[in-house]
C-alpha cells in the first residue's frame, strides 16, 4: 500500500484539525528507494517507521514528546511492533490492523478457490527460491476476485479502489505484490507486541471485516495497558467509505486528548 492513496483522506484531515503529518512509502513501494521491487519484509518495513519517527523528531516546529503513529491493515499492525519498542510516542492509531496472521489465514484460504489457493502458493515458493539466486520478483495482485490469484480474495478485498482511490487519480498507483508474501502473512503476529506498549493506543475496527477480522484486533487491544476500541459498522475499507465521519472523529479527539499541550494549572 501507498502513502497516498492509503493515507490521504485520513491526513488531509488531521492536517486540517492543527496536527503536522508526515506519509512515508515503505521501501521497495510507491516513491521509496529500495530494490528489488514490491517485496514485503516485515522487519525492514518496522525500520522505516523508526526511521520516519526520527525524523519527524528532528523537523522544526515539531516537539519530539508530541508523536503519534497512524497505520492501516498491515501496517496498522505494524503499529503494535512500533508503539512497544518506541516508549517515547505519545500515543498511536491501528486502524482495521492486521495483527495475528495465523488467525486469519483459515477465514483467508476459505476465501480463495482451492486452485487459486494452490497457483498462488506455488508462486509463492517459486518467487521466494527466485529470491534466493537473485531473480526479479514474481508479482501477483494485491487484491482480487474469488478464483484469482491474488493475495487476497476475501469478500471486501475488492472495495480498495473505490475506498482509496474513487476518482482514479493515482494512476501510477502499483497494486501487486511479490508472490512470497503468501508464504510470511500466515505467521505474523504483530499483536504479541501489545503488553509493550505504554502509550495511549485507539483500535479501530470494523465489524464485518472479512480481511484481517475485527477479533483478533480487540483481543490483543485488551493486552495493552492503555488502549481504546472504536468498533465501526462496515467491512475492512468502511473507515474510507460509509463509516469515515465516524472514524475521523474519534481519531482526532483521540490525538487532541494526547498531542495538544497540558494546562500546566
Amino acid at each position: 500500500m501507498t502513502k497516498e492513496p492509503a493515507s490521504d483522506l485520513f491526513a488531509a484531515r488531521f492536517n486540517d484539525a492543527g496536527f503536522a503529518v508526515l506519509a512515508f512509502d515503505h521501501r521497495r513501494f510507491g516513491e521509496s528507494g529500495g530494490a528489488p521491487r514490491q517485496i514485503v519484509r516485515f522487519d525492514e518495513q518496522v525500520a522505516d517507521w523508526h526511521a520516519a519517527i526520527e525524523c519527524a523528531a528532528a523537523l522544526p516546529d515539531v516537539d519530539p514528546d508530541r508523536i503519534s503513529i497512524w497505520g492501516f491493515s498491515l501496517a496498522g499492525g505494524h503499529v503494535f511492533r512500533v508503539a512497544a519498542d518506541h516508549p517515547r510516542l505519545a500515543c498511536a492509531i491501528a486502524q482495521t490492523p492486521l495483527v495475528d496472521g495465523p488467525a486469519i489465514a483459515p477465514h483467508a484460504l476459505s476465501s480463495m478457490t482451492p486452485l487459486a489457493a494452490l497457483r498462488l502458493f506455488g508462486r509463492g515458493v517459486a518467487d521466494a527460491l527466485g529470491g534466493l539466486v537473485g531473480r526479479p520478483p514474481l508479482l501477483v495482485p494485491a487484491a482480487g476476485a474469488r478464483g484469482a490469484v491474488a493475495s487476497l480474495t476475501t469478500a471486501d478485498a475488492m472495495d480498495g479502489d473505490r475506498a482509496l482511490d474513487p476518482d482514479h487519480r493515482h494512476t501510477g498507483w502499483e497494486q501487486t505484490v511479490a508472490a512470497r508474501i503468501a508464504l510470511q502473512i500466515g505467521r505474523y503476529r504483530p499483536g504479541r507486541h501489545a503488553s509493550r506498549i505504554r502509550c495511549p493506543l485507539l483500535v479501530v475496527v470494523c465489524d464485518q471485516d472479512q480481511s484481517v477480522l475485527p477479533g483478533p484486533a480487540v483481543r490483543a487491544a485488551r493486552n495493552a495497558p492503555a488502549s481504546t476500541v472504536v468498533h465501526l459498522t462496515g467491512r475492512h475499507y468502511a473507515p474510507f467509505l460509509e463509516s469515515h465521519e465516524l472514524a475521523v472523529a474519534a481519531q482526532i479527539q483521540f490525538l487532541e486528548n494526547h498531542l495538544h499541550p497540558r494546562d500546566p494549572r
